[in-house]
């Protein structure tokens, strides 16, 4: 009995954590406040649009984006496969420890600026205020699909 009490608090306590991670207030999260990667950009602000497609074959084209520091992007982002896919920003951390939550919970809902599922056919948007040098990593974080190759990098260059 006690066994099964403490398998169902720790199965309570991984969903809170999860649900609040889905929420974008996991560390190095991506709410309103700068991360590693940056910040939510503002639209009056933007600089450039990429457009990024995402495809069955687990590929994103383009899959390598380079931009300068400062630099506000807006992300257009059309899922032209026959299955869900996902755009997700983040550190290399951030992508391995999320795709390790997507792999529990493949239905996991996402409400966070750095990142947007679509469904087949659908397209969406993603402003990005890239505030630091560096990589920062995107990915599909659907089961398999990581594993199948479905990431890319943006190479922020100092400005």
């Amino acid at each position: 009995m006690k066994r099964t009490l403490s398998l169902i608090a720790a199965s309570a306590l991984a969903a809170l954590s999860l649900s609040s991670f889905a929420a974008g207030s996991h560390g190095g999260g991506h709410g309103s406040d700068e991360s590693a990667i940056g910040q939510p950009g503002k639209v009056s602000k933007v600089s450039r649009t990429i457009h990024v497609d995402m495809a069955d074959t687990m590929r994103y084209a383009p899959a390598a984006i380079s931009v300068k520091q400062g630099d506000t992007i807006k992300f257009v982002i059309k899922n032209s496969g026959q299955v869900k896919h996902e755009f997700s920003l983040g550190t290399d951390a951030e992508i391995k420890e999320h795709y390790e939550a997507m792999k529990k919970f493949p239905d996991m809902e996402h409400d966070e600026p750095s990142k947007v599922s679509l469904a087949p056919g659908k397209q969406g948007e993603i402003i990005w205020q890239f505030t630091k040098a560096g990589e920062v990593k995107f990915a599909c974080l659907y089961p398999g699909h990581y594993d199948a190759g479905m990431k890319g990098q943006v190479t922020v260059v100092k400005k």
